[in-house]
């Protein structure tokens, strides 16, 4: 199996690789990592095959709070246009979305827990998630969703959200959920996100969050099934 270098943008220290460094260790691919929350340094493009964006709070346009956004969506928009394989997962499917041009707007109700999602009929007959069962829970932690960028295939949806996950050019893949989850990484989420849990239609209470865990590792499983399928 061909060994790659995975370059990982980091927002919050809570919100790291999860259960995408498992994959990583286990196929032993090179590592390095930017982490915006910390004195910084952007690789140059010539240093990496993968780009892997996590999530974070913080919204796409927040550059008075968080300046940095700027130049991060910059670079997003250069590694796509070097054909890198640019993977992001909430606030990091929200960056390259803005970075291909869509709009990043307020979803209608936040999305907190574990909530089932439904396969398209366009992602039914793809190679990368074409595998995945047509219903599965996964966890989200989200307020924000985005427009479908041109030319980009909209993968899943959930009750509450529409866009869920895309993928662009079968090199770029948006995804609003959080596959990458662990019992570690969940309880970090929970503990330093906890005043978003404002009871509401789609956002469960920690009790619920922390007793669903049964559920990770199936996501776990799905996220290997499509990290693979990008050989």
């Amino acid at each position: 199996m061909k060994k790659f270098r995975i370059h990982y943008f980091e927002h919050v220290p809570y919100e790291g690789l999860g259960y995408i460094k498992t994959w990583v260790n286990n196929h032993n691919h090179k590592l390095s990592s930017t982490k915006f929350h910390e004195p910084f340094k952007l690789p140059k493009l010539s240093n990496f095959d993968w780009l892997i964006i996590m999530g974070g709070p913080m919204g796409v346009y927040d550059y008075k709070k968080f300046p940095w956004l700027l130049k991060e969506k910059e670079f997003i928009s250069k590694a796509i246009k070097a054909n890198k394989v640019v993977i992001g997962i909430c606030l990091g499917a929200q960056l390259i979305a803005a970075a291909l041009g869509a709009k990043v707007y307020q979803n209608i109700k936040k999305e907190i827990g574990w909530f089932e999602l439904t396969k398209t009929e366009d992602s039914k007959k793809n190679s990368i998630v074409g595998n995945m069962p047509e219903k599965f829970v996964s966890f989200h932690w989200h307020g924000d969703t985005f427009d479908l960028p041109k030319g980009a295939v909209n993968l899943f949806k959930s009750e509450n959200c529409l866009n869920q996950a895309f993928l662009y050019r079968d090199l770029v893949l948006g995804i609003q959920f959080h596959l990458e989850i662990t019992p570690k990484a969940l309880k970090g989420m929970v503990e330093n996100l906890n005043k978003e849990l404002i009871a509401d239609d789609f956002v469960q209470n920690e009790k619920k969050i922390l007793n669903e865990l049964r559920f990770y590792e199936n996501s776990n499983n799905y996220l290997v099934s499509i990290l693979n399928n990008f050989y």
